[in-house]
């Protein structure tokens, strides 16, 4: 749905019905960042920016050295929003039985007849945090493709569907790569978002000491539901998006192509850019976006806040940039620059 002259275009009472359930939820999304800041000190871009994944219906990357609380934040995010959630620890001798499930063989005690019985595996959950993705083998790695993509993953020849919603939140450190297995680009891809966490500010630091070394640590409740998560984010994909954004998202990542940019930087200093699935990506993340800033339509000003998380993980410096310095985000900001946000 297109956005003009100050409100969506197409029928009344359709528009009418989507700005009452936007004024509706985002009381609701109001009440969930409150519910989440009561036990995750400062990072409120990083929150945001795993809410708006979410709510876009996609997978999250979460970079970060340990100790930053990734692990807290998809916890708390999963209890938040009243999702199943499992945690997987990503290890070398990991197996993608593991984490999809296997058939066991069982026999009955009381006929003795035997029988093949799924065991379902920690994928088979609404949340999957898998911690420390770059340490599992690639054949690991490879077993959570069809499950991120098509939302089933085959098993013993019998496509088996996953529950609704289905998101995977992972989680990688930026600095030991001894044992580490690099994402594919093709995996990469399919994570929505890439947050980078930073170190807290001094004062988000004191506040987490005082709070989670007492005797009586916050908790925190289910804000959401499951089913009221999935209307969100259908919400999502009916709000207004004006033709200037629409047309800002295509030029912006179309410029990030080194063989048709108009940009000298990315064609001089990038060796592969960012594909349609990016700007699928950048159009569902800005009204997330601004659907959890209380705002009916996206700007411009959003595609700039998200195009460094949706763009990081689909480009690649070449060597000569790596070389000279350059850095992709440098390239990004001069990307971003060019569509007058």
């Amino acid at each position: 749905m297109l956005f003009e002259m100050g409100r969506p275009t197409g029928q009344g009472n359709e528009a009418d019905a989507i700005l009452a359930r936007a004024d509706e939820l985002g009381a609701r999304l109001a009440a969930l960042r409150a519910e989440i800041g009561r036990v995750i000190f400062g990072q409120t871009e990083v929150v945001d920016l795993a809410l708006t994944g979410i709510l876009s219906g996609g997978h999250v990357l979460l970079v970060g050295v340990p100790g930053l609380g990734k692990t807290r934040l998809v916890d708390t995010l999963g209890r938040t929003l009243g999702l199943d959630t499992k945690r997987v620890q990503f290890t070398p001798d990991l197996m993608p039985a593991d984490i999809l499930g296997s058939e066991v063989l069982d026999e009955a005690s009381e006929t003795g007849r035997r029988a093949f019985r799924f065991l379902p595996g920690p994928v088979f959950c609404q949340l999957l945090m898998a911690d420390e993705i770059n340490r599992a083998s690639p054949r690991t790695q490879s077993a959570l493709l069809q499950a991120m993509q098509e939302g089933h993953v085959a098993v013993a020849g019998h496509d088996r569907p996953l529950p609704r919603p289905f998101h995977v939140l992972a989680t990688q450190n930026p600095i030991e790569q001894e044992g580490t297995y690099p994402l594919p680009e093709a995996q990469l891809d399919r994570f929505l978002l890439q947050i980078d966490l930073r170190y807290p500010a001094r004062e988000d630091e004191r506040a987490m000491l005082l709070a989670t070394t007492g005797a009586h640590a916050p908790d925190v409740t289910a804000v959401l539901s499951a089913e009221e998560l999935m209307g969100a984010q259908n919400l999502v994909r009916h709000m207004p998006i004006g033709n200037a954004v629409v047309d800002a998202i295509v030029n912006l990542v179309r410029d990030g192509r080194p063989d048709g940019s108009g940009l000298a930087m990315v064609r001089d200093h990038i060796a592969w850019g960012p594909g349609p699935r990016a700007a699928q990506a950048l159009m569902l993340a800005t009204r997330a976006r601004a659907l959890l800033d209380g705002r009916l339509s996206p700007s411009l000003a959003d595609i700039a806040a998200l195009a460094p998380s949706v763009l990081r993980h689909r480009m690649a410096l070449s060597f000569g940039a790596r070389a000279e310095g350059v850095t992709l985000e440098a390239v990004i900001d001069a990307m971003v620059a060019r569509i007058g946000a």
